[in-house]
C-alpha cells in the first residue's frame, strides 16, 4: 500500500499549522495558555516570538503549515520507499 505524498503533506501541514494557530490565538486571549509550547516553537521558527501579537500568530501558523507539509511529504516518501523494499524482500524469501 502506497501513501499519497501530496495528501500526507497537506494533512500534516494543516494539522501542525492549525495546532500552532489555535495555541497562538488562545495565548492571545489568555497569556498563561500554552506559554511553554509557544516558547519551544519560537525557538525553532525565526521571526516567531511566542505569539505576542496577531502578526506573530500568523507567522507561526505559516511556519507550521510549511513545516508540517515538508514533514508529511518526507514521511510519506520514506514510507513508500521502505514499503516497496520490504515487499520486494518478502517476495524473494
Amino acid at each position: 500500500m502506497r501513501l499519497s505524498a501530496k495528501a500526507m503533506a497537506l494533512a500534516l501541514g494543516l494539522l501542525w499549522g492549525g495546532g500552532v494557530a489555535v495555541a497562538a490565538l488562545l495565548h492571545l486571549a489568555n497569556p498563561s495558555y500554552g506559554t511553554a509550547f509557544l516558547d519551544v516553537v519560537g525557538s525553532i521558527y525565526p521571526g516567531f516570538h511566542s505569539a505576542r501579537s496577531l502578526g506573530d500568530a500568523v507567522v507561526g501558523t505559516a511556519y507550521g503549515l510549511i513545516d508540517g507539509s515538508v514533514g508529511g511529504f518526507i514521511f510519506a516518501s520514506l514510507y513508500n520507499l521502505f514499503s516497496e523494499r520490504s515487499s520486494a524482500f518478502v517476495q524473494q524469501v
